[in-house]
Protein backbone atom coordinates (compact mmCIF):
# COMPACT_ATOMS: atom_id res chain seq x y z
CA UNK A 1 0.00 0.00 0.00
CA UNK A 2 1.37 4.01 -0.80
CA UNK A 3 2.21 5.93 2.18
CA UNK A 4 1.29 9.03 2.25
CA UNK A 5 3.64 11.43 3.08
CA UNK A 6 1.91 15.47 2.83
CA UNK A 7 0.46 17.34 0.50
CA UNK A 8 2.11 20.02 -1.54
CA UNK A 9 1.65 23.71 -0.01
CA UNK A 10 3.65 25.81 -2.78
CA UNK A 11 6.93 25.92 -4.87
CA UNK A 12 8.30 26.48 -8.23
CA UNK A 13 9.84 25.13 -11.36
CA UNK A 14 13.13 26.21 -10.75
CA UNK A 15 13.33 25.73 -7.32
CA UNK A 16 11.42 22.95 -6.24
CA UNK A 17 7.91 22.06 -4.05
CA UNK A 18 7.18 22.58 -0.49
CA UNK A 19 5.00 19.94 1.26
CA UNK A 20 3.69 20.00 4.72
CA UNK A 21 4.21 16.49 5.79
CA UNK A 22 1.15 15.04 7.84
CA UNK A 23 1.18 14.92 11.36
CA UNK A 24 1.98 11.16 11.95
CA UNK A 25 4.93 11.19 9.04
CA UNK A 26 8.53 11.30 11.08
CA UNK A 27 11.15 13.19 9.84
CA UNK A 28 13.25 11.31 10.88
CA UNK A 29 11.58 8.69 8.31
CA UNK A 30 13.13 10.78 5.15
CA UNK A 31 16.46 11.41 4.43
CA UNK A 32 18.01 13.87 1.83
CA UNK A 33 17.47 12.23 -1.34
CA UNK A 34 14.80 10.19 -0.72
CA UNK A 35 12.91 8.90 -4.39
CA UNK A 36 9.48 10.08 -3.74
CA UNK A 37 5.84 10.45 -5.86
CA UNK A 38 3.99 13.56 -6.36
CA UNK A 39 0.18 12.56 -7.45
CA UNK A 40 -0.92 15.47 -9.49
CA UNK A 41 -4.39 16.12 -11.24
CA UNK A 42 -2.98 14.96 -14.88
CA UNK A 43 0.79 13.66 -14.68
CA UNK A 44 2.43 11.78 -11.65
CA UNK A 45 5.74 13.28 -11.10
CA UNK A 46 8.93 11.57 -9.51
CA UNK A 47 11.19 13.03 -7.49
CA UNK A 48 13.95 13.71 -4.69
CA UNK A 49 13.38 15.28 -1.20
CA UNK A 50 16.05 18.17 -1.51
CA UNK A 51 15.91 19.27 2.06
CA UNK A 52 14.02 18.31 5.22
CA UNK A 53 13.14 21.05 7.99
CA UNK A 54 10.97 22.25 10.77
CA UNK A 55 8.06 25.25 10.84
CA UNK A 56 5.86 26.62 12.75
CA UNK A 57 2.74 28.48 12.92
CA UNK A 58 3.20 30.01 16.55
CA UNK A 59 6.38 31.63 16.59
CA UNK A 60 6.03 31.81 20.55
CA UNK A 61 6.76 28.25 20.38
CA UNK A 62 9.89 28.96 19.30
CA UNK A 63 10.53 32.09 22.15
CA UNK A 64 9.09 29.36 24.85
CA UNK A 65 9.68 25.97 23.70
CA UNK A 66 7.88 23.50 26.14
CA UNK A 67 10.30 22.23 28.78
CA UNK A 68 10.34 20.22 32.15
CA UNK A 69 8.41 16.95 32.60
CA UNK A 70 5.35 18.27 30.37
CA UNK A 71 7.53 18.67 27.09
CA UNK A 72 6.83 15.55 25.59
CA UNK A 73 3.28 15.39 26.59
CA UNK A 74 3.12 19.29 25.14
CA UNK A 75 5.23 18.39 22.02
CA UNK A 76 2.81 15.62 20.51
CA UNK A 77 -0.23 18.01 21.50
CA UNK A 78 0.62 20.84 19.37
CA UNK A 79 2.38 18.50 16.54
CA UNK A 80 0.78 18.82 13.54
CA UNK A 81 -0.96 22.22 14.86
CA UNK A 82 1.44 24.47 15.91
CA UNK A 83 4.38 22.93 14.74
CA UNK A 84 5.08 20.41 11.68
CA UNK A 85 7.56 19.08 9.36
CA UNK A 86 8.41 20.41 5.63
CA UNK A 87 10.12 18.89 3.19
CA UNK A 88 11.58 20.39 -0.35
CA UNK A 89 11.17 17.79 -3.03
CA UNK A 90 12.74 18.51 -7.11
CA UNK A 91 10.50 16.90 -9.69
CA UNK A 92 12.84 15.00 -11.91
CA UNK A 93 11.06 13.01 -14.25
CA UNK A 94 6.85 13.26 -14.98
CA UNK A 95 4.61 10.68 -16.71
CA UNK A 96 0.76 10.87 -17.33
CA UNK A 97 -1.42 9.44 -15.37
CA UNK A 98 -3.41 6.06 -16.38
CA UNK A 99 -7.37 6.41 -17.03
CA UNK A 100 -7.43 3.22 -14.31
CA UNK A 101 -6.84 3.22 -10.38
CA UNK A 102 -3.31 0.56 -11.59
CA UNK A 103 0.29 1.65 -12.36
CA UNK A 104 1.16 1.38 -16.25
CA UNK A 105 4.45 0.20 -16.02
CA UNK A 106 4.72 0.11 -19.74
CA UNK A 107 4.34 4.19 -19.13
CA UNK A 108 8.12 5.79 -20.18
CA UNK A 109 8.35 8.63 -17.49
CA UNK A 110 9.61 11.74 -19.44
CA UNK A 111 11.92 14.79 -18.47
CA UNK A 112 9.23 16.98 -16.17
CA UNK A 113 8.31 20.05 -17.66
CA UNK A 114 5.10 21.18 -15.42
CA UNK A 115 4.57 21.42 -11.80
CA UNK A 116 1.47 20.40 -9.93
CA UNK A 117 -1.10 22.39 -8.25
CA UNK A 118 -1.58 23.55 -4.06
CA UNK A 119 -2.28 20.22 -2.36
CA UNK A 120 -1.16 17.65 -4.41
CA UNK A 121 -0.31 14.92 -2.53
CA UNK A 122 3.09 13.55 -1.72
CA UNK A 123 3.63 9.64 -1.68
CA UNK A 124 6.75 7.20 -0.66
CA UNK A 125 7.90 5.68 -3.92
CA UNK A 126 6.51 1.77 -4.07
CA UNK A 127 8.71 -0.95 -6.45
CA UNK A 128 6.13 -0.34 -9.35
CA UNK A 129 7.24 3.47 -9.28
CA UNK A 130 10.68 2.25 -8.83
CA UNK A 131 10.25 0.00 -11.68
CA UNK A 132 8.14 2.25 -13.91
CA UNK A 133 10.89 4.68 -14.02
CA UNK A 134 14.39 2.63 -13.67
CA UNK A 135 13.29 -0.52 -15.14
CA UNK A 136 13.73 -4.17 -14.16
CA UNK A 137 16.52 -6.35 -13.78
CA UNK A 138 15.67 -9.45 -15.49
CA UNK A 139 18.95 -11.23 -14.96
CA UNK A 140 19.72 -11.16 -18.69
CA UNK A 141 19.79 -7.80 -20.16
CA UNK A 142 21.20 -4.52 -19.79
CA UNK A 143 19.82 -3.30 -16.93
CA UNK A 144 21.69 -4.34 -13.96
CA UNK A 145 21.02 -4.38 -9.91
CA UNK A 146 23.45 -2.20 -8.25
CA UNK A 147 21.77 -1.13 -5.22
CA UNK A 148 18.82 -0.24 -2.94
CA UNK A 149 17.59 3.24 -1.79
CA UNK A 150 18.33 4.42 1.32
CA UNK A 151 14.97 4.07 3.40
CA UNK A 152 13.87 1.25 1.23
CA UNK A 153 16.13 -1.40 1.86
CA UNK A 154 13.69 -4.23 -0.20
CA UNK A 155 13.66 -2.07 -3.46
CA UNK A 156 15.80 -3.38 -5.84
CA UNK A 157 17.54 -0.27 -8.60
CA UNK A 158 19.01 -0.92 -11.53
CA UNK A 159 21.34 1.11 -14.06
CA UNK A 160 21.47 0.70 -18.26
CA UNK A 161 25.02 -1.28 -19.01
CA UNK A 162 24.99 -0.17 -22.21
CA UNK A 163 24.03 3.46 -21.30
CA UNK A 164 27.33 3.03 -19.52
CA UNK A 165 29.72 1.60 -22.02
CA UNK A 166 28.27 4.62 -24.34
CA UNK A 167 30.01 7.63 -22.41
CA UNK A 168 32.95 8.19 -20.25
CA UNK A 169 32.20 7.66 -16.95
CA UNK A 170 33.77 8.46 -12.71
CA UNK A 171 33.57 6.57 -9.84
CA UNK A 172 34.64 8.94 -6.71
CA UNK A 173 34.78 8.89 -3.42
CA UNK A 174 37.45 9.09 -0.47
CA UNK A 175 39.48 6.44 0.69
CA UNK A 176 37.99 3.71 2.26
CA UNK A 177 34.30 4.07 0.84
CA UNK A 178 34.63 1.33 -1.36
CA UNK A 179 35.34 2.82 -4.36
CA UNK A 180 37.30 -0.67 -5.43
CA UNK A 181 34.24 -2.41 -4.60
CA UNK A 182 31.93 -0.62 -6.96
CA UNK A 183 34.19 -0.91 -9.51
CA UNK A 184 34.30 -4.57 -9.58
CA UNK A 185 30.20 -4.51 -9.34
CA UNK A 186 29.96 -2.82 -12.58
CA UNK A 187 33.02 -4.91 -14.33
CA UNK A 188 31.08 -7.95 -13.08
CA UNK A 189 27.91 -6.66 -14.92
CA UNK A 190 29.93 -5.66 -17.97
CA UNK A 191 31.63 -9.02 -18.07
CA UNK A 192 28.52 -11.30 -17.35
CA UNK A 193 26.26 -8.85 -19.52
CA UNK A 194 28.00 -9.25 -22.27
CA UNK A 195 27.62 -5.45 -23.29
CA UNK A 196 31.06 -4.92 -24.24
CA UNK A 197 35.03 -5.11 -23.28
CA UNK A 198 36.99 -3.96 -20.47
CA UNK A 199 40.59 -3.03 -20.55
CA UNK A 200 41.60 -2.50 -16.61
CA UNK A 201 44.79 -0.99 -14.83
CA UNK A 202 44.91 -2.70 -11.91
CA UNK A 203 47.84 -0.40 -9.88
CA UNK A 204 46.79 -1.69 -6.38
CA UNK A 205 45.81 -5.26 -7.01
CA UNK A 206 42.31 -4.59 -6.44
CA UNK A 207 40.48 -6.20 -9.54
CA UNK A 208 42.32 -9.69 -10.92
CA UNK A 209 42.45 -11.84 -7.74
CA UNK A 210 41.09 -12.45 -4.24
CA UNK A 211 42.38 -10.75 -1.37
CA UNK A 212 41.73 -9.84 2.06
CA UNK A 213 39.21 -7.13 2.72
CA UNK A 214 39.21 -4.38 5.50
CA UNK A 215 36.51 -6.55 7.32
CA UNK A 216 39.19 -9.83 7.21
CA UNK A 217 37.10 -11.04 4.65
CA UNK A 218 38.44 -13.19 1.35
CA UNK A 219 36.96 -11.38 -1.25
CA UNK A 220 36.91 -13.07 -5.24
CA UNK A 221 38.65 -11.13 -8.22
CA UNK A 222 37.57 -11.22 -11.66
CA UNK A 223 39.86 -13.69 -13.04
CA UNK A 224 38.25 -16.15 -10.15
CA UNK A 225 34.52 -15.16 -11.01
CA UNK A 226 35.33 -15.18 -15.18
CA UNK A 227 38.60 -17.26 -15.59
CA UNK A 228 38.05 -17.83 -19.56
CA UNK A 229 36.51 -14.50 -20.01
CA UNK A 230 39.42 -12.25 -18.45
CA UNK A 231 43.15 -12.21 -19.11
CA UNK A 232 45.52 -10.99 -16.77
CA UNK A 233 48.44 -9.49 -18.22
CA UNK A 234 51.67 -8.62 -16.04
CA UNK A 235 54.76 -6.04 -15.91
CA UNK A 236 56.09 -8.17 -13.10
CA UNK A 237 57.97 -11.33 -13.96
CA UNK A 238 57.58 -12.95 -10.73
CA UNK A 239 53.94 -12.92 -11.01
CA UNK A 240 53.71 -15.37 -13.26
CA UNK A 241 55.04 -18.05 -11.08
CA UNK A 242 52.76 -17.58 -8.19
CA UNK A 243 50.66 -19.79 -6.55
CA UNK A 244 46.73 -19.56 -7.24
CA UNK A 245 47.50 -16.25 -8.65
CA UNK A 246 47.57 -17.37 -12.67
CA UNK A 247 49.04 -14.41 -15.00
CA UNK A 248 48.05 -15.19 -18.50
CA UNK A 249 51.21 -13.09 -19.90
CA UNK A 250 53.95 -11.23 -19.04
CA UNK A 251 55.28 -8.10 -20.81
CA UNK A 252 57.95 -5.89 -21.52
CA UNK A 253 58.17 -2.23 -22.52
CA UNK A 254 60.54 -1.30 -25.02
CA UNK A 255 62.12 2.08 -25.39
CA UNK A 256 61.24 2.43 -28.91
CA UNK A 257 58.00 2.70 -27.86
CA UNK A 258 57.70 5.40 -25.68
CA UNK A 259 56.93 9.18 -27.26
CA UNK A 260 58.18 12.39 -25.95
CA UNK A 261 54.56 12.73 -24.33
CA UNK A 262 55.48 9.93 -22.42
CA UNK A 263 58.28 11.50 -20.97
CA UNK A 264 56.73 15.16 -20.34
CA UNK A 265 53.81 13.05 -18.51
CA UNK A 266 56.83 11.81 -16.06
CA UNK A 267 57.98 15.61 -15.33
CA UNK A 268 56.70 15.16 -11.68
CA UNK A 269 58.01 11.52 -10.82
CA UNK A 270 61.24 12.29 -12.63
CA UNK A 271 61.48 15.89 -11.34
CA UNK A 272 62.52 17.03 -14.89
CA UNK A 273 63.33 21.32 -15.97
CA UNK A 274 61.57 23.05 -18.13
CA UNK A 275 64.16 22.32 -20.71
CA UNK A 276 63.22 18.66 -21.16
CA UNK A 277 61.02 19.05 -23.74
CA UNK A 278 63.85 21.42 -26.17
CA UNK A 279 66.43 18.90 -25.19
CA UNK A 280 63.82 15.85 -26.67
CA UNK A 281 63.12 17.90 -29.87
CA UNK A 282 66.87 18.08 -30.99
CA UNK A 283 67.13 14.52 -29.90
CA UNK A 284 64.32 13.90 -32.26
CA UNK A 285 65.61 15.84 -35.14
CA UNK A 286 68.78 14.13 -34.99
CA UNK A 287 67.91 9.94 -34.33
CA UNK A 288 64.26 9.82 -34.64
CA UNK A 289 62.14 7.37 -32.92
CA UNK A 290 65.28 5.78 -31.87
CA UNK A 291 65.94 9.37 -30.14
CA UNK A 292 65.56 7.73 -26.18
CA UNK A 293 67.58 4.30 -26.43
CA UNK A 294 70.41 6.66 -28.60
CA UNK A 295 70.52 9.31 -25.47
CA UNK A 296 70.86 6.64 -22.82
CA UNK A 297 73.76 4.57 -25.01
CA UNK A 298 75.97 8.04 -24.93
CA UNK A 299 78.66 8.39 -23.04
CA UNK A 300 78.92 11.68 -21.05
CA UNK A 301 82.01 12.63 -23.44
CA UNK A 302 79.47 12.01 -26.79
CA UNK A 303 76.99 13.92 -24.32
CA UNK A 304 79.26 17.15 -24.30
CA UNK A 305 80.02 16.45 -28.04
CA UNK A 306 76.11 16.08 -29.15
CA UNK A 307 75.54 19.13 -26.94
CA UNK A 308 78.03 21.12 -28.99
CA UNK A 309 76.60 20.18 -32.51
CA UNK A 310 72.97 20.67 -32.05
CA UNK A 311 73.17 23.92 -29.78
CA UNK A 312 72.13 22.63 -26.35
CA UNK A 313 73.47 23.04 -22.94
CA UNK A 314 75.09 20.01 -21.86
CA UNK A 315 74.51 20.67 -18.58
CA UNK A 316 70.73 20.36 -18.91
CA UNK A 317 71.24 17.18 -21.33
CA UNK A 318 73.21 15.60 -19.02
CA UNK A 319 70.50 15.85 -16.03
CA UNK A 320 67.56 14.60 -18.34
CA UNK A 321 70.43 11.18 -19.26
CA UNK A 322 70.62 11.15 -15.38
CA UNK A 323 66.98 11.09 -14.66
CA UNK A 324 65.98 8.96 -17.80
CA UNK A 325 68.05 5.96 -16.52
CA UNK A 326 65.71 5.42 -14.04
CA UNK A 327 63.12 4.32 -16.39
CA UNK A 328 66.44 2.47 -18.60
CA UNK A 329 66.69 -0.18 -15.19
CA UNK A 330 63.02 -0.39 -14.96
CA UNK A 331 63.13 -4.28 -14.80
CA UNK A 332 60.28 -4.87 -17.25
CA UNK A 333 61.96 -1.92 -19.91
CA UNK A 334 64.43 -3.37 -22.83
CA UNK A 335 66.13 -1.51 -25.63
CA UNK A 336 63.17 -2.89 -27.93
CA UNK A 337 60.13 -4.60 -27.95
CA UNK A 338 57.78 -5.79 -30.77
CA UNK A 339 54.54 -4.16 -30.94
CA UNK A 340 52.87 -7.01 -31.68
CA UNK A 341 52.34 -7.83 -28.12
CA UNK A 342 49.93 -4.65 -27.59
CA UNK A 343 48.48 -5.82 -31.06
CA UNK A 344 47.93 -9.18 -29.10
CA UNK A 345 46.49 -7.40 -26.58
CA UNK A 346 43.69 -5.10 -28.48
CA UNK A 347 42.96 -8.29 -30.14
CA UNK A 348 41.87 -9.93 -27.15
CA UNK A 349 39.97 -7.50 -26.50
CA UNK A 350 38.36 -7.13 -30.09
CA UNK A 351 36.92 -10.74 -29.57
CA UNK A 352 35.45 -10.04 -25.87
CA UNK A 353 37.86 -11.03 -23.65
CA UNK A 354 38.24 -8.34 -21.23
CA UNK A 355 42.08 -7.72 -19.94
CA UNK A 356 43.56 -6.42 -16.63
CA UNK A 357 47.45 -5.37 -16.28
CA UNK A 358 48.65 -6.18 -13.60
CA UNK A 359 51.86 -4.13 -12.17
CA UNK A 360 52.79 -6.49 -9.36
CA UNK A 361 55.87 -5.56 -7.56
CA UNK A 362 56.28 -2.98 -9.66
CA UNK A 363 53.39 -0.51 -8.71
CA UNK A 364 54.95 2.97 -8.11
CA UNK A 365 53.80 6.51 -9.85
CA UNK A 366 56.19 6.03 -12.19
CA UNK A 367 55.41 2.59 -13.60
CA UNK A 368 51.86 3.25 -13.82
CA UNK A 369 51.97 6.33 -15.40
CA UNK A 370 55.03 4.83 -18.16
CA UNK A 371 53.14 1.70 -18.86
CA UNK A 372 49.20 3.22 -19.03
CA UNK A 373 50.01 5.62 -21.26
CA UNK A 374 51.75 3.44 -23.36
CA UNK A 375 49.61 0.78 -23.57
CA UNK A 376 46.86 2.76 -23.84
CA UNK A 377 48.05 4.50 -26.77
CA UNK A 378 48.54 1.59 -29.08
CA UNK A 379 44.86 0.10 -27.87
CA UNK A 380 43.42 3.32 -28.79
CA UNK A 381 45.34 3.32 -32.37
CA UNK A 382 44.51 0.00 -33.33
CA UNK A 383 40.84 1.02 -32.54
CA UNK A 384 40.80 3.95 -34.20
CA UNK A 385 42.05 2.52 -37.54
CA UNK A 386 39.05 -0.09 -37.07
CA UNK A 387 36.33 1.69 -36.57
CA UNK A 388 37.47 4.29 -39.89
CA UNK A 389 37.68 0.92 -41.54
CA UNK A 390 34.24 -0.04 -40.74
CA UNK A 391 33.28 3.00 -41.98
CA UNK A 392 34.58 2.57 -45.18
CA UNK A 393 33.92 -0.40 -45.90
CA UNK A 394 30.20 -0.80 -43.75
CA UNK A 395 31.58 -4.52 -43.17
CA UNK A 396 30.44 -5.69 -40.01
CA UNK A 397 33.26 -7.92 -39.18
CA UNK A 398 35.72 -4.60 -38.56
CA UNK A 399 33.35 -2.69 -35.92
CA UNK A 400 34.82 -3.15 -32.82
CA UNK A 401 33.00 -4.01 -29.69
CA UNK A 402 32.55 -1.57 -27.17
CA UNK A 403 35.43 -0.62 -24.94
CA UNK A 404 35.71 0.76 -21.54
CA UNK A 405 39.27 1.46 -20.16
CA UNK A 406 39.45 1.56 -16.23
CA UNK A 407 41.62 3.94 -14.75
CA UNK A 408 42.65 3.71 -10.94
CA UNK A 409 44.55 7.55 -9.53
CA UNK A 410 43.26 9.33 -12.56
CA UNK A 411 44.09 12.75 -11.36
CA UNK A 412 47.92 11.52 -12.23
CA UNK A 413 47.08 11.56 -15.96
CA UNK A 414 43.85 14.03 -16.35
CA UNK A 415 45.53 16.67 -14.20
CA UNK A 416 44.57 20.60 -15.65
CA UNK A 417 48.70 20.34 -16.58
CA UNK A 418 48.70 17.23 -18.44
CA UNK A 419 44.96 16.25 -19.30
CA UNK A 420 45.95 17.51 -23.14
CA UNK A 421 49.08 15.49 -23.85
CA UNK A 422 47.88 12.23 -22.55
CA UNK A 423 46.45 9.80 -24.28
CA UNK A 424 43.65 9.20 -21.14
CA UNK A 425 42.40 13.34 -22.25
CA UNK A 426 42.20 12.23 -25.55
CA UNK A 427 39.73 9.70 -25.27
CA UNK A 428 38.05 11.54 -22.44
CA UNK A 429 37.49 14.12 -24.85
CA UNK A 430 37.19 12.58 -28.52
CA UNK A 431 36.98 9.10 -28.42
CA UNK A 432 33.59 8.14 -28.13
CA UNK A 433 33.21 7.79 -31.97
CA UNK A 434 35.66 4.86 -31.94
CA UNK A 435 33.56 3.21 -29.19
CA UNK A 436 36.45 3.55 -26.54
CA UNK A 437 35.46 5.14 -23.28
CA UNK A 438 36.83 5.95 -19.90
CA UNK A 439 36.12 5.20 -16.16
CA UNK A 440 38.40 7.23 -13.92
CA UNK A 441 38.66 6.27 -10.40
CA UNK A 442 39.61 8.55 -8.01
CA UNK A 443 39.47 10.14 -4.58
CA UNK A 444 40.62 13.48 -5.47
CA UNK A 445 38.30 14.83 -8.12
CA UNK A 446 39.07 18.31 -8.10
CA UNK A 447 42.63 17.77 -8.92
CA UNK A 448 40.87 16.23 -12.68
CA UNK A 449 41.05 19.10 -15.64
CA UNK A 450 37.49 20.58 -15.41
CA UNK A 451 37.09 19.53 -19.33
CA UNK A 452 37.68 15.90 -18.91
CA UNK A 453 34.69 16.06 -15.83
CA UNK A 454 32.30 17.79 -18.38
CA UNK A 455 32.51 14.94 -20.65
CA UNK A 456 31.57 12.35 -18.07
CA UNK A 457 28.01 11.06 -18.95
CA UNK A 458 27.73 8.57 -15.46
CA UNK A 459 28.94 10.09 -11.77
CA UNK A 460 28.87 7.07 -9.17
CA UNK A 461 30.00 8.86 -6.02
CA UNK A 462 30.57 7.66 -2.60
CA UNK A 463 31.60 9.74 0.36
CA UNK A 464 33.38 13.37 -0.43
CA UNK A 465 33.32 16.27 2.20
CA UNK A 466 36.06 18.15 0.73
CA UNK A 467 33.92 21.13 -0.58
CA UNK A 468 36.10 21.56 -4.49
CA UNK A 469 36.11 17.94 -4.79
CA UNK A 470 32.09 17.83 -4.77
CA UNK A 471 31.89 20.83 -6.67
CA UNK A 472 34.40 18.84 -9.36
CA UNK A 473 31.74 15.85 -9.22
CA UNK A 474 28.93 17.92 -10.09
CA UNK A 475 30.49 20.06 -12.76
CA UNK A 476 28.34 20.14 -15.52
CA UNK A 477 25.15 18.85 -13.17
CA UNK A 478 21.10 20.27 -12.94
CA UNK A 479 20.15 20.30 -9.60
CA UNK A 480 23.70 20.83 -7.77
CA UNK A 481 22.35 21.95 -4.53
CA UNK A 482 19.99 18.66 -3.87
CA UNK A 483 22.93 16.61 -5.21
CA UNK A 484 25.47 18.29 -3.26
CA UNK A 485 23.44 17.65 0.50
CA UNK A 486 23.11 13.81 -1.13
CA UNK A 487 26.67 13.03 -1.36
CA UNK A 488 27.28 14.90 2.10
CA UNK A 489 24.82 12.93 4.21
CA UNK A 490 26.32 9.39 2.71
CA UNK A 491 27.59 7.17 5.05
CA UNK A 492 31.35 6.12 4.70
CA UNK A 493 30.46 2.99 3.61
CA UNK A 494 28.76 1.08 0.72
CA UNK A 495 26.62 4.22 0.10
CA UNK A 496 26.59 5.98 -3.58
CA UNK A 497 24.90 8.59 -5.39
CA UNK A 498 24.81 7.84 -9.39
CA UNK A 499 23.67 10.71 -11.58
CA UNK A 500 24.20 10.92 -15.63
CA UNK A 501 23.44 8.97 -18.78
CA UNK A 502 23.13 5.08 -17.27
CA UNK A 503 20.43 6.41 -14.82
CA UNK A 504 16.81 8.03 -15.81
CA UNK A 505 17.24 10.40 -12.39
CA UNK A 506 19.95 10.78 -9.98
CA UNK A 507 19.43 8.50 -6.66
CA UNK A 508 21.48 7.47 -3.26
CA UNK A 509 21.63 3.58 -2.81
CA UNK A 510 22.91 1.67 -0.56
CA UNK A 511 25.39 -0.66 -2.82
CA UNK A 512 24.21 -4.31 -3.20
CA UNK A 513 27.06 -6.63 -1.57
CA UNK A 514 29.96 -7.95 -3.18
CA UNK A 515 29.94 -11.05 -1.22
CA UNK A 516 28.92 -15.10 -1.78
CA UNK A 517 25.54 -14.58 -2.74
CA UNK A 518 26.74 -11.90 -5.60
CA UNK A 519 29.63 -13.81 -7.19
CA UNK A 520 27.24 -16.89 -6.85
CA UNK A 521 25.18 -15.12 -9.43
CA UNK A 522 27.62 -14.20 -11.55
CA UNK A 523 30.41 -16.69 -11.77
CA UNK A 524 31.29 -17.59 -15.01
CA UNK A 525 28.91 -21.07 -16.09
CA UNK A 526 29.49 -22.99 -19.99
CA UNK A 527 27.12 -20.76 -21.51
CA UNK A 528 29.32 -17.84 -20.59
CA UNK A 529 32.58 -19.02 -21.62
CA UNK A 530 33.86 -18.09 -25.18
CA UNK A 531 33.19 -20.74 -28.09
CA UNK A 532 37.70 -20.89 -29.05
CA UNK A 533 40.52 -19.86 -26.36
CA UNK A 534 41.39 -16.31 -27.75
CA UNK A 535 44.70 -16.91 -26.91
CA UNK A 536 44.95 -20.10 -28.62
CA UNK A 537 43.63 -18.68 -31.71
CA UNK A 538 45.93 -15.93 -31.48
CA UNK A 539 49.27 -17.19 -30.53
CA UNK A 540 48.85 -20.19 -32.59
Amino acid sequence: MEERLGIVTGGSFNSGLTVRLDPEVDTESLRIGDFVVVDGGRFMFFCLVSDIRLETSDMGVQSDPPMGKSADFVRKAITGTLTYGVVEVKPSLAVEKPSDEFVDITLKPQPARTIPMHFAVLKRATQEYLDMVFGEDDGKGSLFYVGTPLTMPDQKVPFDLEKLMERSNGIFGQSGTGKSFTTLLVLSGIIKRRVGVSLVFDMHDEYAFGKESEEKKWIQGLKNLFPTRVQVWSIDEAAASRSGRSVDRTIKIGLNQLEPEDILLLAQELNLTGTTEANIGLLRDQFKENWLKELLSMSPAELEEFAQNVGAHSGSLSALWRKLKDIQRRPYVVDEADFNQLDDLTELLDRGTHVILHFGRHSSTLDYLLVSNIVTRRVRSLYQKKVEKYEETRDKSYAPRPLMIVLEEAHKFLSPSVARQTTFGQIAREMRKYHVVLTVVDQRPSAIDKEVLSQLGTRITGKLTDENDIDAVLTGVSGRQALRGMIESLDTKRQIVIVGHAIPMPLALNTRPYDETFWAEMRETPEDKPDVNPLEEIFS
